[in-house]
């Protein structure tokens, strides 16, 4: 009665841990990236400034000063001495003097700017969903081996409890290991949420309305790669993408200094009339039909130009941008440094972590179970190397991602955007 009560234990314990397995259809990296270029939302809502800087661009370039034409009836209203009538037409038109031009210069700088700021989002857009798959990586492995101890677990409590009830083993060593079974299994199914969540958010990177991911294809793996700093850092001005976005943004500045001159610049306007008087019929002053014609030019006197505020603060602006490009190349230089060593570090340590100590530690593991089994050796010392092995798989894998981590920073922070997985 005790055996088969025992079974029961042990069966439902299985059935518990088993249906956790993955299923579902993978998702590997190549139609990850692709979706989230193509669907993700806040890349698509970015896309939308782009035209709207052309269409300043263009609405710069066809903005002129409409002409005015304008008609004016004259007549004495005396209708007793027949003073005549008149009727003038008259066009006119203001010349600026190189305003348009200066606006083109400007909303053609900042295009550039919106053009190198779009490509700068979709670059480190690639790059933080590139850091989420290996995020995504990194828990399914976990769970995995979390699931393997679950199941040593579970497979050791089945075989104790057959031991214990054919008498050789002591119900307390089978409450130990049905103990450690039940907090492998809760570990378990710690780390499978942790991996569910990771696999939500590169559905909400995809732009996905619904939870569709199940589960992700790849390996986590060493990019076999070499850089050298100098290079690095020598062609990250032309690299960057956020050093040209700044670069551009300066030169705008600097266009809108001269929009400022140039709108202190008077309008000059011209003019061209035509005047038609009706024969005056008064026999005091008599006076035949006649076609008048008039050319006039108007030029403002700029006595507010004295007041230089304006381009004072535009030399400032211009001044602060100049200067928040110099500070953008020495941020992108003290990045491309720190990703470096970071991921030179991590190198350093992934090579502590050699296939022979897992090998080894799975043998050891392997080696006191089977002494478990016979007698040979205490519970604590197979529960011992139980943990030593979880610990090294865990410790490996954290160690790989952290490896992926660092060569995707550098590859971001270089600016050379070679992200991409085996």
């Amino acid at each position: 009665m005790k055996r088969n009560k025992l079974l029961v234990i042990a069966l439902t314990l299985a059935a518990i841990i088993s249906p956790l397995r993955f299923w579902g259809q993978n998702l590997d990296y190549n139609t990850f990236i692709n979706r989230v270029m193509q669907h993700n939302l806040d890349y698509a809502a970015a896309k939308l400034d782009l035209p709207v800087s052309q269409a300043d661009l263009s609405e710069a370039k066809k903005l002129y000063s409409d002409p005015t034409l304008s008609a004016e009836y004259g007549n004495n209203s005396d209708w007793d001495i027949a003073m005549g009538q008149s009727l003038s037409f008259e066009l006119s038109k203001t010349i600026s003097l190189g305003k348009r031009a200066a606006r083109i210069e400007v909303a053609r700088h900042n295009l550039d700017a919106s053009d190198a700021g779009l490509r700068l989002f979709a670059f480190t857009l690639r790059a933080e969903a590139s850091l989420a798959y290996a995020d995504a990586l990194l828990a399914r492995d976990l769970a995995n081996i979390g699931l393997q101890n679950a199941q040593n677990m579970q497979s050791l409590y089945l075989s104790d409890s057959l031991r214990h009830a054919s008498g050789e083993l002591s119900e307390i060593d089978v409450m130990q290991t049905h103990l450690e079974a039940n907090i492998a299994k809760q570990d378990y199914l710690s780390l499978m949420v942790d991996y569910r969540n990771a696999l939500v958010q590169l559905d909400l990177l995809m732009g996905n309305t619904s939870i569709a991911t199940q589960n992700v294809s790849g390996d986590l793996t060493t990019p076999l790669r070499s850089y050298n700093l100098d290079h690095l850092l020598h062609y990250a001005d032309s690299l960057r993408l956020d050093i040209a976005q700044q670069r551009h943004l300066a030169l705008a500045s600097q266009s809108e200094l001269t929009q400022i001159r140039r709108d202190r610049l008077p309008d000059i306007d011209l003019a061209l009339g035509v005047n038609y008087n009706t024969r005056v019929r008064n026999e005091e002053a008599p006076a035949p039909e006649f076609v008048g014609y008039t050319l006039g030019v108007s030029i403002p006197l700029p006595f507010s130009n004295l007041n230089r505020s304006d381009i004072r603060a535009g030399q400032f602006r211009a001044q602060q941008a100049n200067i928040q490009t110099d500070i953008v190349r020495q941020q992108a230089r003290a990045e491309i440094i720190k990703a470096y060593n970071n991921y030179r570090s991590a190198l350093d340590r992934l090579s502590e972590y050699k296939s022979v100590i897992l090998t080894n530690a799975r043998q050891v593991l392997a080696g006191k179970m089977y002494a478990y089994k016979r007698g040979e050796t205490s519970l604590l010392e197979v529960i011992n190397a139980q943990h030593t092995y979880n610990e090294l798989q865990q410790s490996y894998a954290e160690c790989m991602h952290e490896c992926m981590t660092a060569w995707i920073e550098l590859e971001r922070s270089a600016g050379t955007g070679n992200i991409t997985f085996e």
